[in-house]
């Protein structure tokens, strides 16, 4: 806690002062009465003054929320003696608005408990400090002001809003665990494949009566098991395109934190890997346990300006397992991510990229030479997706704006297509 004086007790000392000073100079006594209440009046008010103490304690409603929801904080606010002015400010991070004036002006008693409620918009995803407050108080006479900080602090976690997508991409190769997927090797399950005859061992269950009957001979009904998938999500983090308010960090965030809670709904095991200056890694789980672990880890998600070169060799083997899907989430533009991807698909790994477009984050200038120096920019990036597609691995541009559901559908398209072709 401070204490410093108003610009009225500044005022009222300068009158005092020049008043007295005066009457001395010229001799005029009526000059001392005039300066004499104001010297009165500062005296006593600062003889009556006392240290003022404030004690704030902040509850929030939530520990997490979701982006763009309203999240409540109370304030419990007490004081050691009686305040007319007592001015209260929540300190906030960027990404919190209040949906009522803040700071909060309020007149105290001595012993009084005063609760305050003060809704919160969660603007944008990010961990965030709450229950910081700044007190601004004045004593009776108004002439000193004390200030000081009160309240603890406490984590509000605002995870992004979800992207609604109906069909999931699915990857070439299934687990060995139950799931929702149906494998392509054949098995114990419900989907049906195909009609063999009869064989010693089989299960009477699993006699097609109907082709039994046309054929005069036992034939049964062969299924496919329902399986689960590996799904890693790479996220690149070594560059971002961003204006003010969003940034291709953004988009990824968001895409991966849905990406995550569809697939683990569908009871497949789903990673993480946040590939960038700071590397950030999830062995691949179910359950609802990891995807709590996987949105509290992209939260952490940030750009970390780095030199050193790294490649996949600084990822541990256990995150990439076999026979999984990897989704890469990245704006291109970085060497660094670029060759990682690459090598990922060199090592026969399931490989769909996402390009976080750039384009609605980059002006294209206003010279000839800025918006020369733009097509060339464009037509190099297009030039390295006709290098993935030539391997054979689905690139597909996310513009802000387009919904999930078509990026996924047009990774799906370019697979059918694919196949076809090698068909």
């Amino acid at each position: 806690m401070t204490r410093a004086a108003t610009g009225k007790l500044r005022v009222y000392v300068v009158v005092a002062g020049v008043g007295l000073l005066a009457a001395l100079a010229l001799g005029r006594p009526e000059l001392a009465a005039l300066a004499a209440p104001f010297a009165v009046f500062a005296a006593i008010g600062l003889a009556v003054a006392r240290p003022v103490e404030v004690k704030v304690q902040a509850e929030l409603e939530h520990e997490r929320q979701l982006e763009g929801r309203l999240v409540t904080a109370w304030l419990e606010v007490t004081a050691t003696e009686p305040i007319e002015r007592l001015e209260l400010l929540l300190d906030l991070d960027d990404g919190l608005e209040p949906e009522t004036p803040n700071p909060i002006l309020i007149r105290l008693g001595r012993g009084e408990r005063r609760e305050l409620e003060l809704p919160l918009r969660c603007q944008q995803w990010g961990t965030y400090e709450v229950g910081k407050v700044v007190w601004r108080a004045r004593d009776a006479f108004g002439l000193l002001v004390y200030e000081g900080t009160a309240g603890e602090r406490h984590w509000l976690k605002v995870y992004p809003h979800g992207e609604t997508v109906q069909r999931l991409l699915r990857p070439l190769e299934t687990q060995a665990f139950a799931g929702n997927q149906v494998a392509r090797n054949r098995g114990e399950g419900i989907e049906f494949a195909d009609l063999r005859p009869f064989t010693v061992g089989d299960r009477v269950r699993r006699v097609n009566w109907r082709a039994t009957a046309r054929r005069g001979e036992p034939w049964v009904n062969e299924t496919h098991p329902e399986r689960n998938s590996d799904i890693v999500l790479f996220l690149d983090t070594f560059a971002e395109a961003r204006r003010d308010d969003l940034g291709t960090l953004d988009l990824g965030v968001r895409a991966a934190a849905s990406l995550a809670a569809l697939y683990l709904r569908e009871k497949d095991r789903v990673g993480l890997v946040s590939f960038g200056g700071f590397l950030n890694w999830l062995t691949v789980a179910s359950g609802t346990t990891q995807l709590y672990r996987i949105v509290d880890s992209l939260l952490d998600a940030e750009i970390m300006l780095s030199y050193a070169w790294k490649d996949l060799d600084v990822i541990p083997t256990r995150t990439l397992p076999p026979r999984a899907l990897v989704i890469a989430l990245s704006p291109l533009l970085d060497e660094r991510a670029v060759g990682a991807l690459l090598d990922l698909r060199a090592r026969g790994f399931d490989l769909a990229v996402v390009e976080l477009s750039p384009y609605s984050f980059v002006p294209e200038g206003k010279s000839d030479t800025e918006r020369l120096a733009y097509r060339l920019w464009r037509l190099r990036r297009e030039a390295l997706r006709s290098k993935y597609a030539s391997l054979g691995v689905p690139i597909v541009e996310w513009r802000e704006g387009v919904p999930m559901e078509a990026v996924v559908e047009e990774v799906r398209a370019f697979r059918r297509h694919a196949r076809v072709l090698r068909a």
